[in-house]
């Protein structure tokens, strides 16, 4: 028989096992090789000329938006667990006449899905408020006063009826934990304006945090410098972060003195390892954290004026007041993104009602209705309204009718509900789209969770299609691979 030549496919077939588990190995090992080096930024021909160029660069160092910018900064007031569109801002009076009535109507909550309902009819009334006449319930007498400055959308629809999916979607665009949150991708996109704290913060009900946890703030698989920084109104601001005992202000000091001087020293190391490069730089913004972050959340200086404008005075306010204000003291000092959680844990600790709207709209619109309302007058009084973008609502909103055979609560409702915005280049005293005259679903045009983060990105100056960041073999982005356009009825 004739020889084979070498290369050929018997001289393939003449291998060994151990030679081809040799070369098999080495090729899953080279593969991912790759994938290390893919996230270090290896491939990527800007990430070689910045390293010959100076070495590292902050990656929330400031960054130029895409086109001229309405807003600088975003306050997420997120309402968690999901309230009644029909009791607050969407006025049904269609619901009144039906009270207690069994109709058909398609509900789709935690309860499955149904084709008949006990109907619930607002348990507040409705008046009109501002030179626009939009009509909101006694729920919110104090932010009623501000309905000339808000844009309220009403026919916003979600994928999920669950509270966790449905958190994460609105949050990070997908009910799969695993993506970067809004207030990631705006960081990602614009770098913060804040040398000396946390570019992204996030300030929890002390009730309880949402379910998923911290997966509603997460950098997802970006690097975790754009992941959210939980802070607190009152005690220690950050976890963890307090000096050790015995070292003075001045010591704080000198120590990141220390620092600058070693990344100076050692920019080409830096530059050569940018794992590294945000360790240091992690480190000295650590550092300067432990100097600035208490002055940050000290609200001594604060005028009583203000103080009583935000509720601080009122024991069922004060919580939710303090951190609204200390939402704005965060906004003059350029945290880019800051998200406020009210309600938290489970059921009736959040805005959760299914057993009684009454009891539960009751307190949770109670302590946070003067608080918002003083954050947006005390943004507007202070000319920052118009470049802070504030956005409000919660995961989903709620069914028209009965949970339950007996008593008010209603069911999850991701069909259609009610979120506004405000300041950042928003149109006041506007209300977009609409739902059927029960409330029980979205009509006419509809607006998904991605529309509401396209605008947002969009009035911060970043193009949703274009703000994108390579994973997985693709350019992930946050309103995903189709995209979205932004709500431009609210511009």
């Amino acid at each position: 028989m004739k020889p084979q030549q070498p290369g050929s496919a018997g001289d393939f077939c003449r291998r060994t096992r151990r030679e081809f588990l040799w070369e098999a190995g080495g090729g899953f090992t080279g593969l991912a090789l790759t994938g290390l080096l893919s996230l270090e930024r290896f491939f990527v021909p800007q990430a070689k000329a910045a390293s010959a160029a100076g070495g590292f660069i902050n990656p929330l160092a400031p960054k130029k938006p895409h086109f001229p910018a309405k807003a600088k900064s975003v306050i997420f007031l997120f309402m968690y667990g999901g309230p009644s569109h029909v009791d607050t801002f969407d006025y049904k009076p269609r619901l009144v006449g039906l009270d207690g009535q069994t109709i058909d109507v398609k509900t789709f909550g935690r309860g499955g899905k149904k084709n008949q309902g006990r109907v619930v009819g607002p348990k507040w009334p409705f008046k009109q408020y501002g030179q626009c006449g939009k009509q909101v319930s006694d729920l919110f007498p104090h932010l009623a006063t501000c309905v000339d400055d808000i844009g309220f959308i009403h026919s916003m629809t979600a994928d999920s009826p669950l509270h966790g999916s449905a958190m994460l979607q609105m949050n990070t665009g997908k009910i799969l934990s695993g993506s970067p949150c809004l207030g990631s991708w705006v960081n990602y996109g614009l770098g913060s304006v804040s040398e000396n704290l946390p570019g992204f913060a996030v300030m929890l009900d002390p009730i309880g945090g949402p379910i998923s946890g911290a997966k509603n703030w997460s950098s997802g698989y970006m690097p975790a410098s754009f992941e959210g920084t939980v802070l607190r109104s009152a005690g220690d601001p950050i976890l963890d972060l307090k000096s050790p005992e015995g070292m003075s202000g001045p010591m704080q000091r000198r120590l990141l003195d220390t620092l600058r001087e070693y990344n100076t020293e050692h920019a080409a190391v830096r530059a050569d390892n940018s794992t590294l490069a945000a360790r240091i730089a992690s480190y000295e913004l650590a550092a300067k954290m432990q100097l600035h972050a208490p002055e940050a959340v000290d609200l001594n200086k604060e005028s009583a004026a203000t103080k009583e404008l935000y509720g601080l005075s009122d024991p069922k306010t004060e919580e939710f007041g303090r951190r609204c204000l200390l939402a704005r003291r965060l906004v003059e000092r350029g945290v880019r993104f800051i998200q406020l959680y009210a309600g938290g844990a489970h059921n009736d600790d959040n805005w959760d009602a299914h057993t009684n709207i009454e009891k539960n709209h009751n307190f949770h619109c109670g302590r946070t209705d003067k608080p918002i309302a003083g954050l947006l007058k005390d943004l507007k009084q202070r000319g920052l309204l118009d470049s802070t973008l504030i956005i409000w609502g919660g995961e989903f909103g709620r069914q028209p009718t009965a949970e339950y055979a007996q008593g008010t609560g209603r069911d999850h409702n991701a069909y259609g509900f009610t979120m506004w915005m405000a300041g950042g280049g928003v149109k006041g005293g506007v209300s977009v789209g609409q739902t059927d005259e029960l409330g029980a679903a979205a009509v006419g045009e509809k607006f998904h969770v991605k529309h509401l983060h396209a605008t947002a990105l969009t009035l911060m100056g970043l193009d949703p299609d274009k703000l994108s960041y390579f994973h997985g073999g693709l350019d992930q982005k946050l309103v995903g691979v189709e995209g979205a356009e932004p709500i431009k009825a609210l511009f």
